[in-house]
């Protein structure tokens, strides 16, 4: 059963004459993780402010068609019942961190919404320790570094417990490898609890290898939607210039020079391996 479902889905910005994105149908199944890309401007934040209720409800606008998140027709429901349901981390972790510490910003959430006390104390140290930061709770937030702080973000939504969790470019302000530590972070949560996962990411070399789903978008439109390894092939998708992973750009030019690797190889890893079984195999 699908977790998100948006049918004939578009949106205007107020003031805008021209849609963010239009006619987008789109079903999510509980426990994906799915990698939502595509040229700036294209449409993909402003989808995702659909999936929490911050639009229509924060941001006004025109919604036009129906999108239902966990069983929640988000237009009939306020942003704070859908906040037990998705969790939204945003670009710049500073953006949502206010507290005097990082416990307190983990448990602000929880106490809004009037969870019992002792209930509070046991998600967020959960949520503290599976992000790998319960060492930093009574730290001031704007003392962490960048990757303390999106792991902050990151626990400070996980300790909700919501089903899905959306991350708009959370590695953006990160460097390649604080980056990969928080992508494996997500991942593990994706594989362990179930965790539906919604990730806008344009650093696609980084990500690749943990989406088992790739959309890509174009001028508010889906222009491609499926298994990574076959939507990096598609003609459509090299057209807008997403920057494909330089590992696929690989395994296309070593087919061209008739050195086929058998499959799309969407880490450093899978195209060593790749090389070295077809190397062992001709000298076999």
């Amino acid at each position: 059963m699908a977790i998100i479902e948006a049918r004939n889905l578009t949106y205007t910005y107020p003031l805008s004459e021209k849609p963010a994105f239009k006619n987008v149908n789109l079903s999510i199944e509980k426990g994906e993780f799915v990698l939502l890309t595509g040229p700036s401007g294209c449409g993909k934040t402003t989808l995702c402010r659909c999936f929490n209720g911050l639009i229509p409800h924060f941001y006004g606008g025109k919604l036009e068609g129906e999108i239902i998140v966990a069983g929640l027709r988000t237009v009939d429901h306020p942003i704070h019942e859908l906040a037990q349901h998705v969790g939204l981390v945003f670009q710049n972790p500073e953006n949502q961190l206010f507290a005097l510490n990082v416990e307190k910003d983990v448990a602000f959430g929880l106490e809004n919404l009037g969870y019992p006390r002792d209930e509070i104390r046991r998600r967020v140290d959960w949520a503290l320790k599976v992000t790998g930061i319960y060492d930093l709770r009574s730290k001031p937030p704007f003392e962490l570094s960048g990757g303390q702080q999106q792991r902050v973000a990151i626990a400070s939504v996980l300790a909700m417990q919501p089903e899905i969790i959306v991350l708009d470019e959370p590695t953006s302000f990160l460097d390649p490898l604080t980056a990969r530590n928080i992508l494996e972070v997500i991942y593990q949560l994706n594989r362990s609890l179930g965790i539906t996962v919604v990730l806008v990411e344009h650093r696609l070399d980084l990500v690749a290898r943990y989406a088992n789903r790739i959309i890509v978008m174009n001028n508010g439109e889906i222009i491609a939607d499926g298994e990574p390894r076959r939507v990096f092939l598609d003609e459509n998708v090299k057209l807008v210039g997403i920057g494909v992973p330089k590992v696929v750009k690989l395994y296309l030019l070593l087919k061209e020079e008739g050195f086929d690797l058998g499959r799309v190889p969407l880490s450093p890893e899978e195209a060593y391996e790749a090389i070295a079984e077809v190397l062992a195999h001709d000298r076999g």
